[in-house]
């Protein structure tokens, strides 16, 4: 006689794999697909194919958001659903690469929705859909090039690339440039070989990346890149850090990506992302900068913002303690007044330093200080805001710091001044903030 039904999740209704040999029962048997919790099929070397089907019975009545996080925050590798809809009762999307598939293996049956029942997740092997293999369109690509040249910096041979996949000239045109995606990576690629070849600078941070298989091209494409900002994006694995092995960089960016959370402290971490290529730079200090920045273009959270603002002299005083000591390159300076009116002055003050202790010891880094003041007194001025900006240093600004030539001593008598001057230009330093001797000029 036949067997009683087990409920709505009998193996035949969702296997659609060959036949399988029968296997013994057993109580450490995970259900009906095999030892423990798990989709019923994995990536094998006999697969010519990397892409796969997945497929989410009774997906259906999940809202999207809410499954994708469950499986993205399972899973040990970030991925990137292509094509996710509904298909009859299930939910189902495309994953592009094995490495992705076989670790989402792994969350099947870890999950349980609000009315108690493991999400089942079911993968297949299968070819790229459609929108994969989708060349990009002469126009499109067209468009893409024009986005590039304006965001190249032919000065410095640095190319900006930052979350591109938002910028305005493609959006208009209904262009999503994913980097992540295969096609427009070699687009990008093909673009810097046949325009820009002489590139030293590349930034590529904030697009979503979570392997560098197409980045690595540019070791025969882009020679003479130096510097590879790869900060904020998905790369979880110093594995795909052999990638670049390639490429002769002098710095490489990796900040924010889920693999900086592998290292038990900074030295570990600056230890192992050098080895790719022996003169990769990373600046140890790079952490101290980042933990109280408040860049509200990426913090979206309202209590963070507000909690990393500082107020009071003391508190603000505090946190600039706490940076590395620097030596600043006064040559490198310029003033810009932004705002000027009989109640408010605002000045922006940029140039150059270098850190003088610690671990990143003549590391040269590029300021942007922006300053508001109020008057103050007959004559003062009280500053009511600060904002420091910190970044990269190119390689050309680099070479040109510090390297003006000290001026030759005067012989000219330095004037004396009477005891009403020495008070004046005591009271000009304290109320500027400048020293005594930038105070007398």
């Amino acid at each position: 006689g036949g067997r009683m039904s087990r409920g709505p999740f009998r193996g035949p209704i969702y296997y659609d794999g060959p036949a399988r040999q029968q296997r013994p029962r057993g109580g450490q048997m995970g259900g009906f697909r095999g030892p423990g919790p798990g989709p019923r099929v994995r990536f094998e070397d006999n697969y010519s194919t990397n892409c796969s089907l997945w497929q989410i019975p009774y997906g259906r009545k999940y809202d999207k958001k809410w499954l994708l996080t469950a499986l993205q925050n399972l899973c040990s590798v970030p991925f990137t659903p292509v094509q996710y809809q509904i298909e009859g009762h299930k939910a189902q999307f495309y994953l592009e690469d094995a490495c992705t598939a076989n670790a989402l293996c792994r969350v099947s049956r870890q999950i349980t929705d609000t009315e108690g029942y493991k999400v089942i997740v079911l993968m297949n092997p299968c070819p790229p859909p459609a929108i994969l293999n989708t060349q990009l369109k002469p126009e499109d690509i067209e468009h893409l090039k024009q986005c590039m040249a304006k965001r190249f910096d032919g000065s410095q041979r640095a190319l900006d690339l930052n979350n591109i996949r938002t910028d305005p000239d493609l959006v208009s045109q209904n262009i999503r440039a994913i980097l992540s995606r295969k096609t427009f990576m070699d687009a990008v690629v093909k673009i810097i070989e046949e325009n820009i070849p002489e590139l030293v600078c590349l930034n590529l941070s904030n697009n979503k990346l979570y392997k560098l298989e197409d980045v690595a091209d540019l070791i025969s494409k882009a020679p003479h890149l130096k510097i590879l900002n790869l900060s904020h994006n998905e790369l979880k694995s110093e594995k795909e850090l052999d990638r670049l092995k390639g490429l002769k960089l002098v710095e490489l960016w990796l900040d924010r990506n889920p693999l900086c959370d592998q290292f038990k402290d900074q030295l570990t971490y600056i230890r192992s992302v050098s080895e790719p290529g022996s003169h990769t730079h990373i600046s140890p200090s790079e952490c101290l900068y980042h933990k109280d920045s408040r860049n509200i273009k990426r913090l979206k959270d309202p209590s963070t913002r507000f909690r990393l603002l500082k107020h009071t002299r003391l508190n603000v005083v505090a946190l600039l303690n706490e940076l590395p000591k620097t030596q600043h390159d006064s040559a490198s300076f310029n003033v810009d007044v932004n705002t000027y009116t009989t109640t408010l002055l605002s000045f922006t003050v940029s140039g150059m330093f270098k850190e003088v202790d610690g671990k990143s010891q003549d590391a040269v880094r590029a300021f942007s200080r922006v300053f508001i003041a109020v008057p103050a007194g007959i004559s003062g001025l009280c500053i009511v805001n600060d904002e420091l900006f910190v970044r990269i240093a190119t390689t050309e600004e680099i070479q040109h710091a510090f390297a003006a030539t000290a001026p030759t001593p005067s012989s000219s008598p330095v004037p004396t001044l009477t005891a009403p001057q020495q008070e004046m230009l005591s009271a000009f330093s304290l109320k500027s903030g400048m020293n005594l001797e930038w105070s007398q000029k």
